[in-house]
C-alpha cells in the first residue's frame, strides 16, 4: 500500500491509510486512521473498522475523491476439498465483502458530487485456474465482476471503477516467491520481461486511473504482470 500512497501524494492527493504498518509513510501527505487488523475478526467489527476509516477521513481530510481497495489474504494452500470453512469465509470477507462495504460507504458522496474514482487491486489469479489457491482466485475473479457491476451502475453518475491485476510483485505477500534467488529465477523464466514487478510499477497505474488522464476508463481490469498472461 505504501507505494500507492506515495504516488498519490506526489500527485497532490492527500491520503488516508487504513493499515497496521503506517510508520514508513511519515514523509508523505498521509494520515493514519483507525488501525484495522485484517486477521480473523467478527463481521460487525470489520464493518465498523471500515466505517471508522471513512468517518475519520472525512473529519481529517474532507471529501473522498479516490478510493483504493488493496486488502487481501490467503490463509490456505492446497486442494479445494481441504479448505476449512473458516479459511474460505475469511478469504471472501477480506477480499470481496470488505471491498463491497467500503465502496458503498463512499459511493453516496461521489454520486452527490457526480465524480469519483474507485480502484480495486485484484490479481491475475482471478484470470487463471489453480489447484492450490483456488479460493483466493475465486475471490479475485469476484473483484473483477464487482468492478464491472459498479461501473455499469454508477457510470451514469460520473463515477469510474477499475481493477488492477498484478502479476508477481516484490511485496511481503509474495515474499516466498522472490526471496530465494533460485525460486525467483524459476518463476520469472517464462515472463516476457524476465523479471519481477516492483510496487511502484503498480502505483503508476493507480495514479493514471485516479487522475483526469484516466477519465474515460471504467469497468476495466488493468493487467500489470510483465506479460505473463499472454504466454
Amino acid at each position: 500500500m505504501s507505494s500507492f500512497v506515495r504516488k498519490l501524494a506526489a500527485s497532490a492527493a492527500a491520503a488516508a491509510v487504513l493499515s497496521v504498518a503506517v510508520a514508513p509513510l511519515a514523509r508523505t501527505q498521509t494520515r493514519s486512521v483507525s488501525p484495522f487488523i485484517t486477521d480473523v475478526m467478527p463481521t460487525d467489527w470489520a464493518y465498523q473498522a471500515l466505517q471508522n476509516l471513512v468517518d475519520e477521513t472525512h473529519a481529517q481530510l474532507g471529501n473522498i475523491d479516490i478510493l483504493v481497495c488493496n486488502a487481501a489474504v490467503n490463509p490456505f494452500y492446497g486442494p479445494s476439498k481441504d479448505i476449512p470453512d473458516g479459511a474460505f469465509e475469511k478469504i471472501m470477507q477480506c477480499n470481496v465483502l470488505s471491498n463491497h462495504w467500503l465502496c458503498h460507504m463512499v459511493l453516496p458522496e461521489m454520486e452527490a458530487r457526480g465524480d469519483g474514482s474507485i480502484i480495486i487491486v485484484s490479481s491475475i489469479g482471478g484470470l487463471h485456474a489453480s489447484t492450490v489457491i483456488g479460493t483466493y482466485n475465486i475471490s479475485k475473479a469476484a473483484d473483477f465482476q464487482m468492478v464491472r457491476n459498479l461501473s455499469a451502475e454508477y457510470g451514469p453518475k460520473g463515477i469510474r471503477v477499475n481493477a488492477i491485476a498484478p502479476g508477481l510483485i516484490r511485496t511481503d505477500f509474495a515474499r516466498a516467491l522472490w526471496e530465494n534467488p533460485e525460486t525467483l529465477k524459476r518463476v520469472t523464466a517464462t515472463v516476457p520481461l524476465r523479471r519481477i514487478g516492483e510496487p511502484e510499477e503498480l502505483a503508476g497505474v493507480a495514479v493514471f486511473l485516479a487522475s483526469k488522464a484516466g477519465s474515460y476508463a471504467t469497468g476495466q481490469n488493468w493487467v500489470v504482470d510483465g506479460g505473463s498472461t499472454i504466454v
